[in-house]
């Protein structure tokens, strides 16, 4: 199936309605007409009303304030920013869909009696920026960009030259970046964003450059998009160099404050506004201690994907198969015994990690689908499906499978991977930022969590968090 809609039926969708709608409804149906191929091709989810109003909630405005909304979909920022009272005259949209562009003027002029055929276009912002740039530049941007659109990477590579983004080439980060530059000083930016943004280390080098401006809020707005397993996270900034002492951090259930400066302390600047101050002091602590990690140090590879597992797994053994191990099968008890076999031609699966690493001595398992660090030493050469992944530390590190497998799975670290990354899938590249304080095994034959964590100079609460010891 192609990744397009029909362009020439939605546009009939939009001009013949028969009058005795609004444009909002308009606006709400064109937007449910869109087919999911398409909205997943373009990243297109478009904003809850709720959401937007909470986003402008503590923006200053006053007589003369400009606004855009790079990305404008059918005109929900726009219309909300008009009813906190903005003058329509100061609003201004840019869209490559000509049909939303069309809804957007439409509800403006039902909203307000204002022609804004000037003000809203059919413009291919990450081509159009630079350009747009030397027209103006505005006092509020704030959207709900594409997440992940599909563009072809020599294209994100050649934006990301063009607006500075540096190794951050997700559509997300270009439209940010791009947008930016369209930005007053002293000026607010608003985007609504996939969680991954705030933790991912290919979003790095946005984030590094957002923390150069003064951040005012990050939201945590839950999963609003029907279909969407993703988070969507919100962060505002004002345009200039003075750091915030007291970012807000706010989710469904609370509100708290951090200090700015407590985010550029976390590996690859992770925006992890989920924990406390206090919380985020312990984390500052133990990356403070002599420690090594993981990047540079191990062997990865990927479980089996055998590409038809109902064909090649059999729930008993035969001749000619081996027992191959699922995440599930990875227990903080152990592993569990094999309910999978498949055959041991590995030539016939669609990838297969070299079979000298599965051979290998030694090597640690881990789940790859989980919310908590599950790691299994393997001294059997097994073999695992794609929902595990496993690893063979060097021997620089000085530590052992064991040792480093009791390290990995153990509460602290857990609770320091949950305070970083707060997420669903066990990366490479957020286990390589993991701290690996090899003194305490100087001391310690076998890992015991209790000394770890007095080595480490910390006490455990009821509540399962840590706190440094006085």
């Amino acid at each position: 199936m192609k990744d397009e809609h029909d362009h020439a039926a939605l546009s009939s969708f939009v001009k013949n309605h028969d009058g005795s709608k609004s444009w909002e409804v308009i606006g709400h149906e064109y937007e449910g007409s869109l087919s999911n191929s398409y909205r997943n091709k373009e990243g297109i989810y478009y904003t809850p009303l709720e959401i937007i109003d909470n986003m402008l909630e503590e923006v200053a405005i006053e007589s003369n304030t400009t606004f855009l909304d790079p990305c404008c979909g059918s005109g929900n920022f726009i219309i909300q920013a008009i009813k906190k009272g903005i003058k329509p005259e100061n609003v201004f949209g840019f869209d490559f869909d000509a049909n939303a562009v069309e809804i957007t003027r439409k509800r403006i002029f039902q909203e307000t009696g204002f022609d804004a055929s000037h003000n809203i276009k059919k413009v291919d912002f990450l081509e159009d920026a630079l350009e747009l740039k030397n027209e103006r530049k505005y006092n509020l941007i704030f959207t709900n960009p594409p997440w992940g659109k599909k563009i072809a990477k020599k294209e994100k590579e050649r934006f990301a030259m063009t607006y500075g983004a540096g190794t951050s080439i997700d559509t997300t980060s270009l439209f940010y970046f791009a947008s930016y530059n369209l930005l007053k000083k002293d000026g607010f930016l608003g985007f609504l964003v996939q969680d991954a943004l705030f933790n991912i280390g290919t979003f790095q080098d946005t984030r590094k450059h957002i923390l150069q401006n003064e951040l005012i809020r990050l939201i945590d707005y839950g999963k609003p998009f029907k279909g969407l397993l993703t988070k969507a996270y919100a962060f505002i900034l004002r345009k200039n160099k003075t750091p915030n002492i007291s970012v807000s951090c706010e989710d469904v259930n609370a509100k708290r404050n951090r200090n700015q400066a407590t985010f550029s302390k976390t590996p690859k600047s992770i925006l992890n506004f989920w924990v406390t101050k206090e919380e985020s002091e312990v984390i500052e602590h133990i990356f403070s201690l002599p420690h090594t990690t993981l990047s540079g140090k191990a062997k990865w590879g990927l479980g089996i994907v055998t590409g038809n597992n109902s064909k090649f797994c059999k729930e008993s053994h035969k001749s000619g198969y081996v027992p191959v191990f699922k995440g599930s099968d990875i227990t903080p008890k152990g592993l569990k015994e094999p309910t999978n076999f498949i055959p041991n031609d590995f030539l016939q699966y669609q990838q297969v990690a070299p079979l000298n690493l599965y051979r290998a001595g030694e090597k640690l398992l881990y789940k790859f689908i989980s919310s908590k660090l599950v790691f299994y030493c393997d001294t059997q050469q097994r073999f695992i499906l794609n929902s595990a992944n496993f690893l063979i530390p060097s021997k620089s590190l000085n530590i052992n499978c064991q040792q480093l497998a009791d390290l990995l799975s153990s509460d602290l670290m857990n609770w320091l991977f949950g305070s970083l990354f707060n997420t669903h899938k066990i990366l490479r590249g957020d286990i390589e930022q993991l701290p690996i304080h090899k003194g305490y095994f100087n001391h310690e034959i076998s890992f015991n969590e209790k000394t770890y964590i007095n080595y480490l100079g910390l006490t455990k609460s009821e509540n399962g968090t840590y706190r440094i010891k006085e």
